[in-house]
């Protein structure tokens, strides 16, 4: 296989389970209309995105929800339950396998994450695996609420390629989202798709990693 020197993880439904529909399913049920043109996995409305870099506090983006579900009484709890209800968790084994990887190779974590989700994924590895946060398994990991941009612009991988010094043609990105390979690709950097079908297992096996 490729001289492959560096991987660069997603998060979201390559190591942590994530279900788009169960987030609309609760949005919907707090008063959100046509809610797959405001939250999918391929397109969301604008606040989704400032959220995701950290453009908007947690406040501010409770309070676009209400005025998109036009829901003024909405509860912070109401919301972030809504929101929070696509996360699944880390199913068991996902974690030995990014310690195969970080003892083979230097691993990266790179996320579109937000305050709320972020917190709410740490608190379920530290209850389910007393693990305090994902530093341990990535030599760094970088989170698009902590960094102002996100996947799939380009300055995100840019900014990772540059600051972790690793050559794109040796290096792997491994997520579920096809518009984010898309990018990658144009910077050189290889790429595999993480499926249902084709799972973070598969991948490291298929690529012989």
């Amino acid at each position: 296989m490729q001289n492959i020197k560096n991987i660069v993880l997603d998060y979201g439904n390559v190591i942590f389970s994530i279900d788009f529909q169960r987030a609309q399913q609760a949005f919907s049920q707090l008063g959100v209309q046509n809610v797959e043109d405001v939250f999918a996995h391929k397109q969301q409305n604008e606040i989704f995105d400032q959220f995701d870099k950290g453009l908007i506090s947690p406040a501010q983006f409770r309070e676009g929800i209400r005025k998109i579900a036009n829901a003024p009484h909405l509860s912070d709890a109401d919301i972030d339950q809504a929101w929070n209800a696509l996360l699944i968790g880390v199913p068991a084994g996902k974690h030995e396998v990014l310690t195969q990887l970080k003892s083979k190779y230097r691993l990266f974590l790179l996320s579109n994450n937000n305050e709320i989700h972020y917190a709410y994924c740490m608190q379920h590895i530290q209850e389910k695996y007393g693990v305090e946060s994902n530093t341990v398994f990535f030599e760094k990991t970088y989170y698009s609420h902590e960094m102002g941009m996100r996947k799939p612009d380009r300055d995100i991988f840019d900014y990772v390629l540059h600051d972790a010094q690793i050559n794109p043609e040796e290096t792997l990105f491994i997520d579920d989202s096809p518009q984010h390979l898309a990018t990658a690709k144009s910077l050189r950097i290889h790429t595999a798709l993480c499926t249902t079908e084709e799972p973070l297992e598969k991948i490291v096996a298929d690529w012989q990693l």
